[in-house]
């Protein structure tokens, strides 16, 4: 069976197990892979009047660009066709799912940004070569974590607005959740409220830095609606149709690398059908 040139390395194309072996017995090698180590850089230096060096600006990263490359190896010429077919397929002008198996796996979604070049070398072997791009340059963890909790239920109430940094009474119950990230860059979590709520409601990150920040949704949720802020795409969707960016205010959170972030939230009135969902990524550069 041809194996991998890249250390028995493991990458996963949407369903296409690249330096593996798929239930056809069509063998992809993977002999070549670029661009997973580190996108480039966009910073920019202005040099000091009468002083050495220079005034860095903020550092970013590009997209990052992949391009594997490597050899399908089929039982046959039509098992042949049917992979080369499958692979156009994956290379997708959507969203596809690029996972590489190391110790710690990590995926990323890309789309097809260049040329696809598939060339038949026999009737049982083809080379292929691809240029995809993760507009999102972050590698992040195939694991997701899901933590969840009601709203806090506090004798006597709670009024809005709150004083940073919030602090709940020892009494309460529920309204606290702990995401993490292991990760060398920082990442931006996702959070769904399940309805009901009575406007305001509110969620407070704080990082294990100490810094705080919240946000705060100013419209109703009936019983069952399902709003989705995704604090990375900057978006408030509710159940998954209509954009409620307008009602939603405050500034976007991130989990630092290596640290952690203590998510709390109420509303107006306590329901307690009502539910906070946080999920994140651990992410690296």
């Amino acid at each position: 069976m041809p194996g991998s040139t890249l250390g028995g390395l493991r990458v996963d194309l949407g369903t296409i197990p690249l330096g593996g072996v798929d239930s056809a017995g069509v063998a992809w090698v993977l002999t070549k892979l670029e661009g997973w180590d580190s996108p480039d850089i966009r910073i920019t230096h202005a040099l000091r009047q009468s002083d050495h060096g220079a005034w860095a600006s903020p550092a970013y990263l590009h997209p990052r660009v992949l391009a594997p490359q490597g050899t399908i190896v089929a039982p046959g010429r039509a098992t042949l066709d049917a992979a080369m077919d499958q692979f156009q397929a994956a290379v997708s002008l959507g969203d596809t799912t690029f996972t590489v198996w190391e110790t710690t796996p990590k995926r990323c979604t890309v789309r097809r940004s260049g040329k696809l070049l598939i060339e038949r070398q026999t009737d049982r072997v083809a080379t292929y070569s691809a240029l995809l791009t993760a507009a999102d340059p972050r590698r992040y963890s195939t694991t997701l974590q899901t933590q969840q909790t009601g709203l806090p239920q506090i004798t006597g109430g709670t009024a809005l607005p709150w004083t940073l940094p919030l602090t709940i009474a020892s009494g309460s119950q529920s309204g606290r959740l702990t995401l993490a990230n292991t990760g060398t860059i920082g990442t931006r979590p996702v959070f769904t409220i399940t309805g009901p709520i009575t406007p305001p409601a509110a969620i407070v990150v704080q990082v294990s830095d100490g810094t705080v920040r919240q946000l705060t949704y100013n419209d109703a949720l009936g019983p069952g609606d399902r709003l989705v802020i995704d604090c990375n795409a900057h978006t408030a969707m509710l159940n998954g149709a209509t954009s409620r960016r307008r009602y939603l205010s405050g500034q976007w959170p991130e989990i630092p690398p290596g640290g952690s972030a203590t998510v709390q939230w109420n509303a107006n009135s306590y329901s307690p059908a009502a539910m906070l969902t946080g999920t994140c990524r651990s992410a690296w550069m």
